[in-house]
């Protein structure tokens, strides 16, 4: 098995250029609400700050930490996961939805998408990345799902079967992914910086050591929110 990060970000540069286009009508339209006292402009700052560092996938990260470090837990993770997840005070029972914790195995890949809008497990991994709610990913998720995984750098053994699991209003997938060999020694918290919003999404593996500079769960989550906001 292969991998090597890739990256999703929009070009660097991109961040320097001046605002057009629909970053400009965000913020215009922004202002305006705020204007007319329609917005509160403190409540849209605080939420903003609620996606960028109180959810997350640093969240999902820890989650799939203490499955790995807990057989127990990863037990009930695995078959009750909304009440296993609470139990770290998590709630993931949002607007009737139920979460749904799929495992990779040795044997086993599991990839999520939803092919008809973008629903994603926000309580656990925080906003979605822009590509998971691209056209592309989510018709090429399903008909090539190897096309795919390469396309994001990883490419598994053909012995490997790939689940495709398509996300709904009521349901939202988690991967699990696979604890990398020799990490045995490695504290939980160790354990937490080494997964990556990828991996829990399906498009990516938890490499041990990381074979490239590692984007931490964290930082993808702030990456995302950014995004969003324009």
């Amino acid at each position: 098995m292969s991998t090597h990060e890739h990256d999703h970000d929009h070009d660097h540069d991109a961040h320097n250029a001046p605002e057009s286009g629909p970053a400009l009508r965000v913020k215009a339209l922004e202002a305006l609400l705020t204007e007319k006292g329609i917005v509160n402009a403190q409540a849209l700052d605080e939420l903003v700050d609620t996606m960028e560092h109180r959810i997350g996938p640093h969240i999902g990260a820890r989650i799939a930490a203490h499955a790995w470090f807990d057989a127990a837990y990863k037990k009930r993770l695995l078959t009750q996961p909304d009440a296993a997840i609470a139990e770290l005070g998590v709630e993931t029972r949002v607007l009737g939805t139920h979460m749904v914790v799929l495992e990779n195995t040795p044997r086993v890949h599991n990839m999520v998408v939803c092919t008809l809008c973008s629903c994603y497990p926000i309580a656990v991994l925080g906003l979605p990345p822009v590509w998971y709610k691209s056209t592309a990913y989510r018709a090429r998720a399903v008909s090539d799902p190897r096309g795919v995984l390469h396309d994001f750098g990883l490419s598994l053994p053909d012995d490997i079967e790939i689940r495709v699991w398509d996300s709904s209003a009521e349901l939202r997938f988690l991967v699990l992914p696979e604890r990398p060999a020799g990490t045995e020694h490695l504290s939980e918290e160790e354990l937490v910086a080494l997964i990556t919003r990828d991996s829990m999404i399906g498009t990516g593996i938890v490499t041990y050591p990381p074979k490239y500079p590692l984007k931490t769960a964290a930082t993808e989550g702030k990456s995302a929110a950014s995004e969003h906001r324009g």
